[in-house]
């Protein structure tokens, strides 16, 4: 019904044997809006879109898409959703356009309706000239770019992007971004992607960032990195233990190793940096400062980077950006 959220998820749970994958969720997405999961691999992304898309069974709470119950009204969901899979799905045996004729014959397409969906969704991915193409002679991101065309054809309510673009270059990566703001201008559609990369979430209406199963924040980008308001300053040193001490002691700074520097978050970072060379009794050798980031925003309520996460618990240590954020 025109007013119901696309997505809807209360408590959602998903166990694997003692591996709890997602640990009571809530969530909503506004119809015709592009929402975005942010977070490492292995966070639980991948298990919610299987769940949300009826390839998975939840161990608790529920779930609706475009209206339906992914439980008890899969067929109706399915129906009604498409979803781009981290993984490739096309057969690479076939020409482009035979791919696509296949999905619109498995979903219901109307023959009379089948071509011009074709057309149109070939010329919105840049591939109407390929159509004839072997998918085997196709680069990595013209493979993409057919999923995404292929998870369209059959004009769906919702369209689940699982890390659409992970394993391609940045050029190819930007690309398929600018195809997929171009669907959302020409398709009425809501539009759900996964991703840990930052850049990427920066075209999204809303984010989720999702650590260790939860939801720990959700809002808009910009807001998101309001909440900050400070500047994260990262340095390289001759000794950095000693540095984290004395930014502490010195200048009441906290500070924790990330991405192998010392990382600290301060007001006014440009202005703060004459004050580590005059302070600091360790040589300093490089001085970054950054505006906040997406990646503040995940390491101010996780207290570590996307990239820390994904090496493992390592780079979990606390730091003074979730300090910051805990006292909101």
């Amino acid at each position: 019904m025109r007013g119901e959220p696309a997505v809807q998820v209360r408590g959602l749970t998903k166990n694997f044997g003692d591996i709890q994958a997602v640990r009571g969720i809530d969530l909503d997405v506004a119809e015709r809006e592009m929402f975005g999961f942010l977070g490492p691999n292995g966070a639980g992304k991948t298990t919610t879109i299987n769940i949300l898309c009826t390839l998975a069974d939840a161990t608790a709470g529920s779930a609706w898409v475009a209206g339906h119950d992914v439980a008890t009204d899969r067929a109706a969901v399915r129906s009604r959703i498409g979803l781009v899979f981290q993984e490739p799905t096309l057969d690479s045996y076939l020409t482009a356009e035979q791919n696509l004729r296949f999905h619109g014959e498995l979903y219901g397409v109307p023959r009379g309706l089948l071509r011009r969906r074709m057309d149109e969704v070939l010329d919105l991915v840049g591939l109407a000239d390929r159509r004839k193409g072997l998918v085997r002679t196709f680069s990595g991101g013209m493979r993409r770019r057919l999923e995404i065309a292929r998870g369209l054809l059959h004009a769906p309510a919702v369209l689940f992007l699982d890390e659409p673009t992970i394993g391609l270059d940045p050029q190819t990566r930007a690309a398929i971004w600018e195809h997929i703001a171009a669907l959302r201008r020409t398709e009425d559609i809501t539009v759900f992607v996964t991703t840990h990369y930052m850049e990427e979430a920066e075209h999204c209406d809303r984010i989720a960032i999702i650590d260790n199963g939860r939801i720990v924040v959700t809002d808009t980008p910009e807001a998101l990195k309001a909440r900050i308001g400070a500047d994260r300053i990262q340095i390289r040193t001759d000794d950095d233990p000693a540095a984290i001490v004395q930014l502490r002691e010195r200048l009441g700074v906290e500070a924790a190793m990330h991405e192998g520097m010392v990382t600290f978050a301060v007001p006014g970072g440009a202005e703060f940096v004459p004050r580590l060379f005059a302070e600091l009794q360790v040589g300093i050798g490089t001085v970054t400062v950054t505006r906040p980031s997406l990646d503040d925003v995940f390491m101010a309520y996780t207290g570590r980077t996307i990239r820390d996460a994904e090496q493992g618990p390592g780079g979990a240590a606390m730091h003074p950006f979730r300090l910051m954020a805990g006292r909101r």
